[in-house]
């Protein structure tokens, strides 16, 4: 299956600890499961324009859940933690929600 990297890139991460990490150019995103570290940083660097130094991922597994007697269970995630160059530009799309 050939990902693109908009089908990569699912959403990002926006709680007070991925803010916080902000400042170091270092931004969150929850990503495709199926997609590795190299897609993430070429996906990462098409979309936004930056130069990406690291990529470190996550994987989290869906809480079961239940209402009454039906049982069911949240889906599987993957976040990855994008670390930027020095030399690179922030991610403008970051930008106006500090």
């Amino acid at each position: 299956m050939k990902l693109e990297a908009y089908d990569i890139l699912r959403k990002p991460v926006i709680t007070e600890k991925s803010m916080a990490a902000m400042g170091e150019k270092k931004y969150t995103f929850i990503v495709h499961p199926l997609a590795n570290k190299v897609q993430i940083k070429r996906a990462v660097e098409e979309v936004f324009g930056v130069e990406v130094a690291e990529v470190r991922t996550i994987k989290s597994l869906g809480k079961v859940k239940r209402v009454g007697v039906h049982i069911g269970k949240r889906a599987d995630t993957k976040k990855a933690i994008v670390t930027l160059t020095e030399s690179s530009k922030t991610i403008e799309f970051f930008d106006n929600m500090n």
